[in-house]
C-alpha cells in the first residue's frame, strides 16, 4: 500500500508543528525520515498513524483516508513509537498473545504467528521473560514484533535501533530492509549512517516543512559545490608541485595536507573537473601519481545545510 500524504498541517495554537506539507512512498520503498528535534518527524507519523487529526489537509493509506476511516486505517499500520509502551507486567509470550486477540488474529493461526516473530525478532530466549526483566534493546525487539504481528502492509518505526547494541543494530536494519521488500516502511532515526544503510529514500523536514527529498547519493550530489581531490604525488619538491599545479586553469586552490606527506587537497575552479590536467601532469613530468580521491559531501554535511538555514 502507497502513503499519499497531501497539504498536511498540524497545529498547535499558533504555531504550526507540521506546515502543509505533501509526499508519497510507495509500496516496497524504504523512506528514511529525519530532522532535528521539534522538526516535526513524530507529528507527521502520528498523523499518519491516526493517533491524531491533522489541522488540514489528509493521509491516504492505499485509498483510505486518515480523517474519514482512521479506524480501517489502523487495520493496515504497524507502529512502533519512540517511546515504545509495553505492558511491562507480562511475559513476553502473553503479550504478544494479548496484541495478537487485540488485532483480531484468528485464534488457529496466533500460535504459529506468535512462534514467528519470536523467531524473526530474535526473541527465542526470553519469550517467558517478564517484560520488565529485558533489556531495553530485548524491549525494542517485543516492540517491533507487536507492530509486526498482524502482518501490515505499512510500517511506521519511529527510532526502531534505540538502545540497541551494534550486534543488534545490524540485525534489526537487515530484518527492515527484508521487510521493505513487500511493505512501504517509513523510518525515523538520528543515526545518519543507519538511515544510509537501511532507506531507499531519505526525507528531511525541518520547522514542519520539506527541506530534501531523495537518495542519499542525490542529496550528496545537490549539495556538492567545487569537486575536491585528496592527490598524491610524487617527484617533484613540495615549492615546485604547488605552483605548477596552481598554474592549472581548471584548479581554484591547492593545499598540503597537515600529516599527510605529499598529499594535497586540489579544489577545482566552479563548473570544472580537474581530475585530467592533473594526471596529464604528472604524465608530461615523469612524476608518480600515487593517490587521487574525490571527496563526497557526506550525508551530515547535507543534513546540516539544510537544517541550519
Amino acid at each position: 500500500m502507497d502513503i499519499v500524504v497531501e497539504n498536511l498541517t498540524k497545529k498547535y495554537g499558533a504555531q504550526r508543528a507540521v506546515d502543509n506539507i505533501s509526499f508519497t512512498v510507495r509500496t516496497g520503498e524504504v523512506l528514511g525520515f529525519l530532522g532535528p528535534n521539534g522538526a516535526g518527524k513524530t507529528t507527521t507519523m502520528k498523523a499518519i498513524t491516526t493517533s491524531f487529526a491533522p489541522s488540514s489537509g489528509d493521509v491516504r493509506i492505499g485509498d483510505i483516508s486518515v480523517t474519514e476511516k482512521p479506524e480501517d486505517v489502523k487495520t493496515h499500520i504497524g507502529y512502533l513509537p519512540e517511546s515504545n509502551p509495553l505492558y511491562t507486567e507480562m511475559p513476553v509470550i502473553d503479550y504478544l498473545y494479548y496484541v495478537a486477540e487485540i488485532h483480531g488474529i484468528p485464534k488457529k493461526d496466533r500460535e504459529e504467528r506468535i512462534l514467528e516473530m519470536v523467531d524473526i525478532c530474535g526473541l527465542e530466549g526470553e519469550k517467558h521473560k517478564l517484560i520488565s526483566e529485558l533489556s531495553k534493546g530485548y524491549r525494542q525487539r517485543v516492540g517491533l514484533a507487536q507492530a509486526l504481528i498482524h502482518d501490515p502492509e505499512v510500517l511506521i518505526l519511529d527510532e526502531p535501533t534505540t538502545g540497541l547494541d551494534p550486534n543488534q543494530i545490524v540485525e534489526i536494519r537487515e530484518l527492515i530492509k527484508r521487510i521493505g521488500r513487500e511493505k512501504t516502511v517509513i523510518l525515523s532515526s538520528h543515526i545518519l549512517a543507519e538511515v544510509e544503510a537501511t532507506c531507499d529514500r531519505i526525507l528531511i523536514i525541518n520547522k514542519g516543512k520539506i527541506v530534501a527529498d531523495g537518495t542519499a547519493e542525490e542529496l550528496r550530489k545537490s549539495a556538492q559545490g567545487n569537486e575536491i581531490l585528496h592527490v598524491g604525488i610524487e617527484g617533484p619538491d613540495k615549492d615546485q608541485l604547488f605552483n605548477a599545479l596552481k598554474e592549472i586553469p581548471s584548479i581554484d586552490s591547492v593545499d598540503f595536507l597537515e600529516g599527510k606527506n605529499g598529499y594535497l587537497e586540489i579544489i577545482a575552479a566552479k563548473g570544472h573537473s580537474s581530475r585530467k590536467d592533473v594526471f596529464n601532469l604528472c604524465v608530461k613530468n615523469n612524476w608518480e601519481l600515487t593517490a587521487m580521491i574525490p571527496i563526497e559531501t557526506k550525508l551530515e554535511d547535507v543534513f546540516r545545510n539544510v537544517t541550519m538555514k
